[in-house]
């Protein structure tokens, strides 16, 4: 007989509190505004304050640096509690948390991360992270925003593209580069403050899903930056932002979760409700099966979500894994979206009902942090890699 203890599926009572308070939170707070958010595409700052009130906004980051000293299942939980009701703001989160605040604290002196962290912790500031380029998203290599050394500072030229919370971020993760007397690129990231001379925000996009998410443009003309505001190393900063990457992907899996819940709790409510042919849209089986589908996806995107949070948790590799739980995730919110826009008919399409707007907004989760390609180099690397 194994004395292993076996796997516990079931939440703590913690994690029930919890995902409790984030729901409670997502239905009175973010439910009534969802629709007005979207069309107006109008940034949630109350609300993102209120998370930050919440503890959201630092929910892994420990206590003694303001945050709620939570762990990445928890983060998890409460990413798809308000993914399920509105997508936006749970990308707001993802941004400021698993991708801004995530690289500073984890590459910080002790310096910076007094200095910075405890205020992106509490909501006082929101932060954004800039990585992507007009010419380089998925070959991030290809970035062509530079720096150079000049005395105590580094002078920061170029631009990012599609960067989320842009326009109402106060700190911000930049990823800049130059080329040594080798010839060899060197990758190095900067904190950056809002109101630093020459630092500007460019257009913002006009987005087809995520519109109340803001995403804008970074501008870089000759940006002075202190040397106490580099993180690490020159030349440590493609590898930081792959770790930032890996940790991002748990949250946009995540993400991706709640929006496949939300899809399937309104297909069920509305094969209820629904009558065709003198019987209830959910006696046919054509929408059984197609409920029935999106049930074992659902499922099976949450376990591997959880998965790779309980290995990020226990300080085990989890970067291929968090790659198979955001490209299933993804990929599974999108078939999900697509059945309920199709069991809904001609409401479907119509914004009446949510499934229209989470149909525009699961797109973005094939592309964003990583498209489903990268994705699958991401995993295959791996593999190859173990064996």
């Amino acid at each position: 007989m194994s004395n292993t203890t076996p796997l516990n599926f079931e939440l703590t009572e913690s994690q029930r509190m919890i995902q409790q308070m984030a729901r409670d939170f997502a239905e009175k707070e973010i439910k009534p505004h969802v629709l007005k958010f979207d069309e107006a595409q109008e940034f949630p700052l109350d609300i993102v304050k209120k998370m930050g009130e919440m503890g959201f906004l630092g929910a892994m980051i420990p206590t003694e640096f303001g945050g709620a000293g939570l762990s990445a299942l928890d983060f998890v939980i409460i990413m798809e509690e308000l993914a399920r009701v509105d997508p936006s703001v749970a990308l707001t989160l993802a941004a400021h948390h698993g991708l801004c605040l995530s690289h500073l604290y984890t590459f910080a002196n002790e310096e910076q991360r007094k200095k910075y962290v405890p205020d992106l912790a509490s909501g006082k500031k929101i932060g954004a992270w800039g990585l992507t380029e007009p010419s380089s998203g998925s070959d991030a290599g290809g970035m062509k925003t530079t720096f150079v050394r000049d005395g105590d500072f580094y002078i920061l030229n170029g631009s990012k593209n599609f960067i989320t919370n842009a326009s109402y971020a106060d700190t911000f993760v930049i990823m800049s580069m130059n080329v040594d007397e080798k010839g060899k690129k060197k990758h190095t990231a900067f904190i950056l403050e809002k109101n630093t001379p020459g630092f500007s925000i460019g257009r913002k996009e006009n987005k087809l899903g995520f519109r109340a998410s803001d995403t804008a443009q970074l501008i870089f003309e000759n940006v002075r930056i202190p040397i106490a505001n580099r993180l690490g190393n020159e030349g440590d900063g493609f590898k930081q932002a792959l770790v930032t990457l890996d940790g991002g992907r748990i949250g946009i899996a995540a993400l991706s979760v709640g929006i496949t819940q939300a899809c399937l709790e309104a297909s069920i409510k509305y094969a209820k409700e629904r009558t065709q042919f003198g019987k209830m849209l959910g006696d046919f089986q054509a929408i059984q099966w197609k409920i029935a589908d999106m049930q074992v996806e659902t499922d099976a995107s949450r376990l591997l979500t959880y998965r790779s949070a309980f290995l990020k948790m226990e300080g085990k590799n989890y970067g291929k894994e968090a790659s198979i739980a955001k490209y299933f995730a993804s990929e599974t919110c999108c078939r999900a979206a697509n059945e309920a826009v199709q069991i809904h008919g001609g409401y479907g399409f119509t914004k009446e009902f949510p499934v229209e707007k989470f149909y525009r907004d699961a797109k973005l989760m094939t592309i964003g942090e990583g498209t489903s390609e990268v994705q699958k180099m991401v995993i295959a690397k791996s593999i190859f890699t173990e064996a």
